[in-house]
C-alpha cells in the first residue's frame, strides 16, 4: 500500500532489518515480513526503501495526560500520570478492537492518518514537567520502537519512564533491544490456544507468552491484561491455561481480567456478565497467581491490593482515581511479607500523605 503517497506520513529510518536474498526482512515482529524496495509490511507502518527500512510512527493519533492505572499498571508507580502517545498501527488484526480506527491504519478504511508529527525530546520535557511516565498505548507500541528508544534517551536525565501496552508480539531480538529502556509493560494476552489466537489476531499466541517471560528475565516489569473474548478466551479452560501460563513466568505478575465489550466486527456479542468475572479471578488464584484484579464491575474489591501472605488489604484504588496505600517500603505492614512491584514513587508519595493527613485530621476530630 503506498501510504507514502496518499497521506501525509513521515517516513524515518528504522532499526530491525536485515537481508534476505534480494529482500530485506523485518525482524521486529515474528512476521518477517521479506519486503521489496519500497514494500510496505504487514503492519502498514514499515517498509523498505533501498538498502534500509522506514517507519512511519513518529508520530500520535493521541497525546494526553491520564492515570497510569487506566493502562492498566497496578504495581507501577500507583497514584501517578502517565502522558500517552499512539502511533497509528498493529501487527494484530484483532476483529474486536475498540481502537480500530487508530491500529488497522492500511488495513480498513475507517482507519485514515490522523496522526501529527512528533519530538521525542518534546515529549520527554513535557512529561518531566508533569511529573508524568511517557505511555505507548492505544495502538502497538513496539512498532514504534525507534520513537521509544528516542523518547528514552530524552528522558533519561529528566528521571522520565517509559511505559507501554502491547500485544507482546514480538522477536527475542526486539525485546532485548528495547528492555533496557522500557520500565514497565503491560501485555495483552488474548488466549492460550494457537489456532483460535491466530482466527482473532492473525498471529499465534507462544511468541507472547516467550514474550513476557523474556521482559521479566530483563528486569521490566510486567503485567497482563486478559479480554474475556468468547470463543477465544472466556472459557474456563482457557481462563485456567492463560493464568498457568503466567504463574510459570512469575506468580508475582499481577492479572487484569478484562470485561469485553462487543464492538467492530464482534458487535452482536455480548458484554462479560460480572459473575463470569468474579468466577476468572477464583481461577486465577487457583492457578496460583497472587494479584488478580477487576476495574470495574467488582467494586472496589475488584481493584484491591492483597498482602499475599496474610490478606490485609495494602493499596485501595478508586476507579481512575485516588490511590491509598499502605505499604511500608514495599512490604505489608501487618506482617512484612514484601507485596511485588514498583510502588516508592512521587505520586505514591503524595496519596500516602494524603492519607496521613486524613487520618490525622480524623484522630484529632474524636479527641
Amino acid at each position: 500500500m503506498p501510504a507514502g503517497e496518499r497521506f501525509d506520513v513521515d517516513w524515518r529510518p528504522a532499526l530491525l532489518f536485515e537481508p534476505s536474498g534480494s529482500r530485506l526482512k523485518c525482524t521486529l515482529c515474528p512476521i518477517g515480513c521479506a519486503l521489496a524496495d519500497g514494500q510496505v509490511g504487514a503492519c502498514k507502518v514499515r517498509r523498505r526503501s533501498g538498502d534500509g527500512g522506514e517507519t512511519a510512527t513518529f508520530a500520535t493519533s493521541v497525546r494526553h495526560r491520564d492515570v497510569i492505572e487506566r493502562k492498566p499498571f497496578y504495581h507501577f508507580r500507583p497514584g501517578s500520570e502517565t502522558l500517552t502517545v499512539a502511533a497509528p498501527g498493529c501487527s494484530f488484526r484483532c476483529d474486536y478492537c475498540i481502537n480500530f480506527r487508530l491500529s488497522q491504519f492500511g488495513r480498513d478504511e475507517q482507519a485514515e492518518w490522523h496522526a501529527e508529527p512528533v519530538d521525542a525530546g518534546e515529549l520527554a520535557r513535557e512529561a518531566a514537567a508533569a511529573g508524568a511516565a511517557v505511555a505507548f498505548s492505544y495502538t502497538e507500541p513496539s512498532l514504534a520502537l525507534e520513537l521509544t528508544l528516542a523518547v528514552a534517551e530524552a528522558g533519561a536525565p529528566l528521571g522520565v519512564d517509559v511505559v507501554w501496552k502491547s500485544n507482546g508480539y514480538l522477536t527475542e531480538e526486539a525485546v532485548r533491544l528495547v528492555a533496557p529502556v522500557l520500565a514497565a509493560v503491560n501485555i495483552d494476552v488474548k488466549g492460550s490456544d494457537d489456532a483460535r489466537h491466530r482466527e482473532l489476531t492473525g498471529a499465534p499466541v507462544r511468541p507472547v507468552f516467550a514474550a513476557l517471560g523474556l521482559f521479566r528475565e530483563l528486569g521490566v516489569w510486567a503485567e497482563v491484561s486478559t479480554p474475556l473474548i468468547p470463543g477465544v478466551s472466556s472459557a474456563s479452560a482457557d481462563l485456567a491455561a492463560i493464568a498457568r501460563e503466567i504463574a510459570a513466568v512469575d506468580p508475582d505478575i499481577p492479572w487484569h481480567l478484562l470485561r469485553y465489550t462487543p464492538t467492530y466486527r464482534r458487535s452482536g456479542d455480548q458484554p462479560t456478565a460480572p459473575e463470569a468475572l468474579a468466577e476468572a479471578v477464583r481461577i486465577g488464584r487457583d492457578a496460583g497467581l497472587k494479584h488478580v484484579y477487576v476495574e470495574r464491575a467488582l467494586g472496589e474489591a475488584g481493584r484491591t491490593t492483597g498482602c499475599p501472605s496474610c490478606g490485609t488489604a495494602v493499596v485501595e484504588r478508586a476507579v481512575w482515581g485516588e490511590v491509598h496505600s499502605r505499604l511500608s517500603g514495599g512490604a505489608c505492614p501487618a506482617c512484612g511479607t514484601t507485596v511485588a512491584g514498583r510502588w516508592e514513587t512521587a505520586g505514591l508519595r503524595r496519596t500516602q500523605e494524603l492519607r496521613r493527613t486524613q487520618e490525622h485530621s480524623e484522630t484529632v476530630r474524636g479527641r
